[in-house]
């Protein structure tokens, strides 16, 4: 029986969508989670750099998202503990600028209640980004607000600004995010994983 997963690479339904964008490319699913992982990261969508590998967050912003999570790739790419399951799970490709255009709604439309599902029980989850925070916290706030307002969340779930280089400002302004919320996500992540290493334990 063909598994969710295996539903999603198959997945066509932005073919026409894409062939009309700046880089008129394929779709093709970027989908790295199974059950029972322990971290549940929501993001926006795959760039061009992770269509070409087919690796999540195989760029720049991974690399500060692993940093502000305290994991290297080998721990951070170990599907039986972290779940990366974007709002598009494809890359939505440029506008005419040559910016990333948002995931198509139809994708979480389509796909989101499924994997949220699938993923139920994960005891940890990162929205990583405005996006993912206003599906699953809704669009009362912006970004800023919504992270400010972690507390109100943790410690199953830590929103967080977008790790891209455009961001670098924003991190200057706010030092409370890396003063106050990484540190408590760090222990949070160090903690269920922990516990999950020691439930495999022989």
């Amino acid at each position: 029986m063909p598994s969710l997963t295996d539903d999603i690479k198959a997945c066509r339904l932005c073919a026409d969508r894409f062939a009309a964008t700046q880089t008129a490319h394929s779709p093709r699913a970027v989908v790295w989670f199974q059950k029972g992982a322990k971290v549940r990261i929501i993001g926006q969508a795959p760039g061009m750099r992770v269509h070409k590998s087919g690796l999540p967050f195989d760029d720049p912003s991974g690399d500060r998202l692993r940093d502000w999570m305290g994991l290297n790739r080998d721990a951070f790419y170990d599907q039986t503990r972290i779940a990366i399951t974007p709002m598009g799970f494809c890359f939505p490709g440029y506008d005419a600028k040559g910016s990333d255009l948002p995931p198509p709604r139809i994708c979480a439309e389509t796909w989101a209640e499924h994997v949220d599902k699938f993923l139920e029980d994960t005891p940890l989850t990162l929205l990583v980004g405005g996006y993912a925070q206003a599906r699953y916290l809704g669009r009362g706030k912006g970004v800023t607000e919504t992270v400010k307002g972690w507390r109100d969340h943790a410690p199953r779930l830590f929103p967080l600004p977008h790790p891209s280089w455009r961001n670098t400002g924003w991190l200057k302004k706010n030092p409370w995010f890396e003063a106050e919320l990484l540190p408590a996500l760090q222990s949070q992540l160090t903690e269920v994983l922990s516990n999950s290493s020691a439930k495999d334990a022989p």
